[in-house]
């Protein structure tokens, strides 16, 4: 048996913020004890927060591939992706790989296949401070979609599949010009090819794009892969994914499909640096008017791994919510979203997935917003080991 205290801590549980000390046993929350205790490791007044549980972070794939053309050795790509993650808190992550692509290009395939072999590899060897699962993003618009999602949907690890549709002119990119920044200003495509790009894609979405959403859908559903609908814009879009059994709406672009996602029984999510920049970078709603129309359930990292524990002490800072709420965002929540219902909260019984976290005040004035703190990671335990 293996025992760890941690004491004199400000320990944010599901609906109070409690001055006292927990005891690890074997990996599980034993105890929590108010006071400020004798023993054990002091935190120093530092809040003490469930380990974050990641839903949907691009990240991986920066690190796999960190310039255009140029691919990184997987398994040291998940290992940085990981230490990346484990310092802004994060326990578990469902790290997401996209399956079908639009060029019809095969290294797409090719690197679907090495970040999953590669996930699973340092899962099964116990070498990453965070746990690993696999979220599959599945474009379905892409010709092959369904077919790549069979091959994958039996993956050890995969717990949420989502159905994604980035055609230009409707959803994430209804407005073309967004699109166009996007692919024009990330070099992905020359000026004068634009048009006919955008052109193609829509002609090649029309003809695949419900039949591979219907098909992966139905294949989740038969290996019990919880689903996600992505940048649901409109009531028919909220209707058709409900129809497919979808338990969560991730990044609705309205305020309108977000509302109707929720009267369907569907978690919100939304991306923390939507929060933390005060707004979307499509144009679409923005996460912190949802928030405040009580249509928020979940913050993901999206593609900044250091946000969702930003976005958590921004919106306390602002008076939006309370701590304990906030932090439900990133932990509670999102593990509840995906079954992981021995995590998420700092409470008896569950595995001791935890956090420190010390409030900073100090950032210059001009560098950071005025009366918002800095969240700085001190410590991470993961099943009461210490990974960070």
């Amino acid at each position: 048996m293996t025992e760890t205290v941690l004491r004199d801590a400000e320990i944010v549980l599901a609906d109070e913020i409690v001055h006292g000390s927990v005891l690890i046993r074997d990996g599980v929350i034993a105890d929590i004890a108010p006071g400020r205790g004798g023993v054990g490791e002091d935190l120093e007044g530092d809040y003490l927060l469930p380990g974050l549980v990641e839903l949907h972070t691009d990240h991986l794939e920066s690190h796999i591939t960190p310039r255009p053309g140029t691919n990184w050795d997987p398994i040291p790509a998940v290992l940085a992706h990981d230490a990346q993650l484990a310092g802004a808190g994060v326990t578990t992550v469902l790290d997401a790989v996209r399956i079908g692509t639009m060029t019809g290009s095969a290294d797409a395939s090719l690197l679907a296949h090495a970040m999953t072999e590669a996930i699973a590899h340092v899962a099964a060897a116990d070498i990453a401070r965070a746990e690993h699962l696999i979220h599959l993003r599945c474009e379905v618009s892409a010709p092959g979609c369904a077919e790549e999602f069979e091959r994958y949907g039996d993956v050890p690890g995969v717990r949420l599949a989502s159905l994604m549709d980035h055609t230009p002119g409707q959803r994430q990119y209804a407005d073309i010009e967004a699109f166009r920044r996007y692919m024009v200003g990330k070099g992905r495509i020359g000026a004068d090819r634009f048009e006919a790009h955008v052109a193609q894609l829509q002609v090649i979405a029309e003809e695949h794009s419900l039949r591979n959403r219907r098909a992966v859908a139905g294949l989740a559903t038969e290996r019990g892969i919880p689903l996600a609908a992505h940048d649901d814009a409109t009531l028919e879009h909220v209707e058709e994914s409900t129809a497919l059994g979808v338990r969560i709406s991730e990044f609705p672009t309205t305020r309108l499909a977000a509302a109707a996602a929720r009267e369907r029984g569907q978690l919100v999510v939304m991306g923390a640096p939507n929060i933390v920049r005060g707004g979307s970078q499509s144009g679409n709603v923005a996460a912190a008017e949802l928030l405040a129309a009580g249509l928020l359930d979940i913050l993901s990292s999206d593609y900044v791994p250091a946000s969702p524990l930003q976005a958590v002490f921004r919106v306390v800072a602002q008076g939006l919510i309370d701590l304990p709420s906030a932090v439900a965002f990133v932990s509670t929540n999102p593990a509840h979203a995906v079954g992981l219902d021995d995590r998420g909260r700092v409470a008896p019984g569950l595995r001791a997935d935890l956090v420190r976290v010390r409030s900073y005040d100090g950032a210059p004035a001009g560098q950071h917003p005025a009366g918002v703190p800095v969240p700085l990671v001190r410590g991470v335990w993961r099943a009461g080991r210490r990974v960070a």
